[in-house]
């Protein structure tokens, strides 16, 4: 039991958590990050690439470097037009190497710690750089578009300062401070505590090859982390104390069994109440800890997808042309990840099959873009749960959610039993290998429910909190 906490205490630490946090963005790199995403803005790279129509590889390798070059000129050009021109006389890219390199790496940082951004352009950016690294293809640019993603790790260790992070003021450094419920007074004592911190920090791990501002801006960067588990992980573990506090496993209110029946409202799956009860419990608890590590599996499939080595097939995967590519890095992560779970939870109920490389999710990217769905889909729902309470300190509001719902309570429950019901039955697929209990197939299940939102009964609370979508914003 020792040996296992203290695995738990080092896979959570500063130290483990930095070799997969993006460094924060400086000015110049932001000014790079709006030419790219401009110049991807314009790009239709994969509608000219990834079509099925060549005869032979060379007219696609054609394909591919003609719109590589359009966009590295195009770059050129905005940030430097004389350079740009003699660029697109010369055609030497070798001598830009570097500035290359500059802006795919701010754009892939960039989307790794903003996972809401760039939600039209980063595809673009992945699979052109995915081209890149064939053979073919560098050796006609003479040069690599990829290098490694900066990280806080890796700063600090080229500084040899990697034992800020083993340092016990970096909790306070880092904190996340969270103003709602808490007095005023109380939260400008944290922001001087956190501030202290950095101070100390930032003078105690100062060198001559170390400023404090570096320091700064890796605590910064390690904040970033913090506020994005905020967003993003904290609404799962706000809707798994809705499930414990409104349910329990072994028994349940007139009216209010979690039991689903397969072929009825939709549902594939056939559970009992308490069944239904522990494979919400597992799903929202992977979900949780695939959130938790989520910067982690970014860097992993950046990995993936741009290794040389690591080629893909373009495929009809029932869904469009898509690129299969295999994930080890990811697939090992994952299998880590859900068998933490299953000691946590102390068992498994439903299918443990991960879908990755394959017809269902076929590279690394449509991974991650499945599961950083999971807050677009939680925080709304939790957002409208929390809020019932404030809205109905309006009168007329009050009257219809108790003329409505009886209340409440009784409102609260009764969304909660219907997405811990149809959130969770398996339904959203043609069969039940795609859908049904997998781990994939879980998530599938959500945003079936999701896109039946308008029918459900209480639809208008939704309205009244002020929902406008589970999608976002794609910009």
């Amino acid at each position: 039991m020792a040996a296992q906490a203290a695995a738990e205490y080092a896979h959570d630490s500063f130290r483990e958590r930095a070799k997969f946090i993006p460094l924060r963005l400086g000015t110049e790199e932001r000014r790079l990050l709006r030419l790219l995403e401009a110049a991807l803005t314009v790009s239709e790279y994969t509608d000219k690439v990834d079509v099925m129509s060549w005869r032979k590889k060379s007219g696609r390798v054609h394909a591919q470097i003609r719109d590589m070059c359009a966009i590295l000129c195009g770059l050129v050009v905005a940030q430097d037009f004389r350079r740009g021109q003699q660029l697109i006389t010369e055609r030497n890219f070798s001598d830009l190497r570097q500035f290359f390199q500059d802006c795919f790496e701010v754009g892939r940082r960039h989307k790794i710690m903003n996972p809401e951004k760039m939600r039209d352009t980063y595809g673009k950016l992945m699979y052109l750089l995915q081209d890149s690294c064939e053979g073919e293809i560098q050796e006609l640019l003479e040069f690599k578009c990829v290098r490694p993603l900066r990280t806080v790790h890796a700063l600090l260790e080229e500084r040899g300062a990697l034992a800020l992070l083993d340092d016990p003021l970096m909790e306070a450094a880092t904190a996340e401070i969270v103003a709602a419920g808490v007095p005023r007074h109380e939260v400008q004592k944290r922001i001087k505590v956190k501030e202290r911190a950095r101070e100390q920090l930032s003078r105690k791990y100062r060198s001559r090859g170390l400023s404090e501002e570096e320091i700064l801006h890796c605590l910064y960067s390690i904040s970033d982390n913090n506020s994005y588990l905020l967003f993003n992980r904290d609404p799962i573990d706000r809707m798994i104390a809705y499930l414990q506090s409104y349910f329990l496993p072994g028994s349940y209110e007139p009216g209010y069994s979690l039991a689903i029946q397969g072929g009825s409202q939709g549902a594939r799956l056939t559970h009992s109440h308490e069944r239904q009860y522990t494979y919400v419990l597992q799903s929202l608890t992977l979900w949780r800890e695939i959130s938790h590590e989520m910067f982690k599996l970014w860097y992993l499939a950046d990995c993936d997808l741009l290794h040389e080595r690591n080629r893909y097939t373009l495929q009809n995967t029932g869904q469009g042309m898509n690129r299969v590519q295999g994930a080890p890095h990811v697939g090992r992560a994952m299998q880590a990840i859900l068998a933490r779970c299953q000691r946590r939870i102390g068992g498994w109920v439903g299918s443990s099959v991960v879908h990755l490389g394959d017809h269902n999710v076929p590279n690394a990217l449509m991974f991650i873009d499945k599961y950083t769905q999971v807050p677009r889909i939680l925080n709304p729902t939790v957002l409208v749960l929390d809020e019932l309470p404030k809205l109905c300190r309006d009168p007329q509001v009050a009257a219809y959610v108790q003329g409505a719902f009886g209340g409440v309570e009784p409102c609260r429950k009764a969304i909660l039993l219907d997405f811990f019901r149809h959130a969770f039955d398996g339904s959203g697929a043609d069969n039940f290998f795609d859908a049904g209990s997998c781990i994939d197939g879980r998530l599938t299940s959500a945003w079936n429910w999701c896109s039946k939102i308008e029918k459900k009964p209480y639809y208008h609370v939704f309205k009244l909190a002020g929902f406008v979508g589970f999608d976002g914003d794609f910009k």
